[in-house]
């Protein structure tokens, strides 16, 4: 594990902003800190970095207790964006390479490479000012990666980009897990978190609700629910469902026709198209899961009806 969690809590002026929150990240994972507003997820981060202390707990990286001189293996953008407007990019990216300890040549070498990447070259000599809020965001990924840290932290990366630019910095993040580097992703966006996250964890009022895989949680979460389509007889498909399946919704277009069929005792897709492959043509079939933006309202609710 590259690091680990164990029973955090913090106060703040008698608030609860974090209440024995455990979990580990593996290395090489993109991890998902999730939450509602006020969850504590921007607290628990502000601990990691050893920018605040926790009242109880600890936090583990590489298997030791952090310190100030391991958070300089640690890359961190935080939601609220921090550049020197009236230096230019070049100077600036330097001097927060050099911050965190990279060679004046070699951070020359990275900041050409990375402005490169980015479609940024020739920005280098223009002040940050001068740059859109997009360009800016960009700059400050690259200055929080731009040292090689061993974990990233990303709070609301994607703020602000369009599609194009969010695109291109996802695929930045999936290129560098693939050389090894852990990302925690902290975000509202779910579909970004069913994209490219690998484990997720979620806080909800100061307290961890969820945790597991994105493909585990959403296999526990369904509700055995199947979408087909085909071609033929709908009253034969229908008479073909048996007592193991019912049909919930269709949609029909002649002879093509669209269902939403459940299972009524945990019967799989495969035992589905068995019952009804002979009565009609099949063209596509798949088991519906809920999505992850559908997990964390359900979840977000269920927690905070049971508090009240």
């Amino acid at each position: 594990m590259i690091l680990q969690i164990n029973q955090v809590s913090k106060i703040f002026s008698g608030h609860q902003a974090l209440t024995d929150v455990s979990f580990d990240i593996e290395k090489g994972k993109i991890f998902g800190l999730l939450g509602p507003n006020g969850a504590g997820k921007t607290t628990l981060i502000r601990i990691i970095n050893k920018i605040l202390e926790p009242e109880s707990g600890s936090v583990y990286f590489n298997g030791k207790a952090i310190t100030n001189h391991a958070v300089r293996s640690i890359g961190y953008l935080p939601e609220e964006r921090g550049l020197y407007k009236k230096m230019k990019v070049g100077e600036q990216l330097l001097y927060l390479a050099q911050l965190k300890g990279v060679e004046k040549s070699e951070a020359l070498v990275r900041i050409k490479n990375w402005l490169t990447k980015l479609d940024l070259l020739d920005w280098s000599k223009s002040k940050v000012e001068d740059l859109s809020k997009g360009m800016q965001q960009k700059i400050q990924f690259i200055s929080t990666v731009l040292h090689d840290p061993e974990l990233i932290i990303l709070d609301e990366p994607f703020s602000g980009f369009d599609p194009i630019n969010t695109n291109l910095i996802k695929n930045e993040i999936k290129a560098l897990q693939e050389k090894g580097t852990t990302i925690i992703f902290s975000t509202h966006n779910m579909e970004s978190v069913e994209e490219i996250c690998d484990d997720i964890v979620l806080i909800n009022r100061s307290k961890k609700i969820l945790e597991g895989s994105v493909e585990e949680i959403k296999n526990s979460f369904k509700e055995n629910l199947f979408h087909l389509k085909f071609k033929g007889d709908l009253i034969g498909f229908t008479n073909a469902l048996w007592t193991d399946f019912e049909l919930m919704a269709k949609k029909n277009n002649g002879n093509l026709h669209e269902v939403k069929v459940k299972s009524t005792n945990g019967k799989s897709l495969n035992v589905l198209l068995e019952h009804t492959i002979k009565e009609v043509e099949i063209l596509h079939a798949q088991e519906i899961l809920p999505s992850m933006n559908e997990i964390f309202i359900n979840q977000v609710s269920k927690e905070n009806l049971q508090d009240e």
